[in-house]
């Protein structure tokens, strides 16, 4: 059965309650006019879907530059909410609860897949604490990392979670471990209408778990920057070339190493500030990311910047004797800043927050 936009599978519930795709303009302009703040968003992409246009315009984050406006086909985020359905098996009466905000795409992908898979979908509050005053159990959602971490007592009222938005840190990763649910990290953008890789955080079986793992009808490759590049013709047109560097271990499958953008070149070498990150998350326990600023000797130097106050004396002899650490990967500064500036949906915006210096 191929489905379109306008189909809305007949299990399908907002809060409680059926809608057919007649009813969806009237729930949108009732939230619009009548609604609290977060669900005026939702309002707004009801009234999108059930137009007679077959794209739609979304924001994108605005984590790695200014944000912008895009177009995407309806039928495509049809075609993704089925790619996700079937990874997870999902299907009509499932409950699943959006707590992400429906201005950005990751949001508005969980009203699809309501929609088109006859999900039961409620929606609260987009905080950094969700499932706070949640009782019900949901089969299915999908939050930030810094809402799983204010979610880790309660995580088992959710049976599968998708985290995406930012890198889940080691220790993140660690604390999920016991854990009933079943947690996927996830790799995509707005431009693949979120999600086309997953990664299992938990419940792992073998040893390739720092590897993503395509969606069906997605492929990988590099180009001549070792950067990823996507084919997936369910839910784009064209070729998308990322900036993301990769060791492809198979055109559906690779190791995300860290941002071309991002790589600093100090006195010749080539650091990628991810991969050191993963090596200072095991000694540094709140915020943090390392970056190049200009330097007379090396072009760039290390330094790593800490969200808060921090004992920096103490903290470098803690890097200095961390297993593991290459000397090129030893900070030459240590800089602190009260608060990092950050996006609506929690990515660290790395160069504003640079520019606090």
């Amino acid at each position: 059965m191929n489905l379109n936009y306008k189909y809305i599978h007949p299990d399908f519930k907002l809060n409680g309650i059926s809608f057919s795709f007649e009813e969806l303009k009237e729930v949108g302009y009732c939230l619009i006019k009548e609604g609290l703040s977060y669900e005026e968003p939702i309002g707004n992409f009801l009234l999108d879907w059930s137009n007679d246009e077959d794209d739609l315009e979304v924001s994108t984050s605005g984590s790695t530059g200014i944000p912008k406006k895009i177009r995407l086909q309806k039928q495509y985020m049809v075609n993704s909410a089925i790619a996700t359905g079937s990874f997870f098996n999902l299907h009509g009466r499932n409950t699943a609860l959006l707590c992400l905000p429906a201005d950005y795409i990751a949001g508005k992908m969980m009203l699809v897949r309501a929609m088109i898979l006859g999900l039961s979908l409620d929606y609260v509050t987009p905080n950094s604490n969700p499932l706070e005053g949640i009782f019900k159990i949901y089969d299915f959602s999908a939050m930030i990392p810094l809402q799983l971490e204010n979610s880790l007592n309660k995580l088992n009222q959710i049976k599968i979670l998708i985290v995406g938005g930012a890198k889940m840190s080691d220790t993140l990763k660690v604390a999920v471990q016991d854990k009933q649910s079943i947690v996927y990290e996830t790799y995509g953008m707005t431009e693949t209408i979120t999600h086309i890789a997953l990664k299992a955080v938990n419940y792992i079986e073998n040893s390739t778990h720092d590897n993503f793992k395509a969606l069906p009808e997605v492929v990988f490759k590099v180009d001549e920057r070792g950067c990823l590049v996507i084919n997936a013709s369910n839910i784009s047109d064209q070729e998308i070339v990322t900036n993301d560097l990769v060791q492809l271990i198979s055109p559906t499958e690779f190791e995300w190493l860290g941002r071309y953008d991002s790589i600093i070149n100090s006195g010749g070498v080539k650091l990628i500030p991810e991969k050191i990150e993963s090596k200072l998350s095991k000694v540094i326990d709140v915020n943090f990311f390392v970056a190049g600023l200009p330097d007379e000797k090396l072009g760039q130097k290390l330094i790593l910047l800490v969200e808060g106050e921090v004992d920096k004396g103490i903290l470098l002899k803690k890097l200095q004797s961390l297993a593991g650490l290459d000397k090129f990967e030893i900070p030459k500064e240590i800089h602190s800043v009260a608060s990092f500036v950050k996006t609506a949906n929690g990515k660290i915006q790395r160069k504003k927050t640079l520019n606090l210096l």
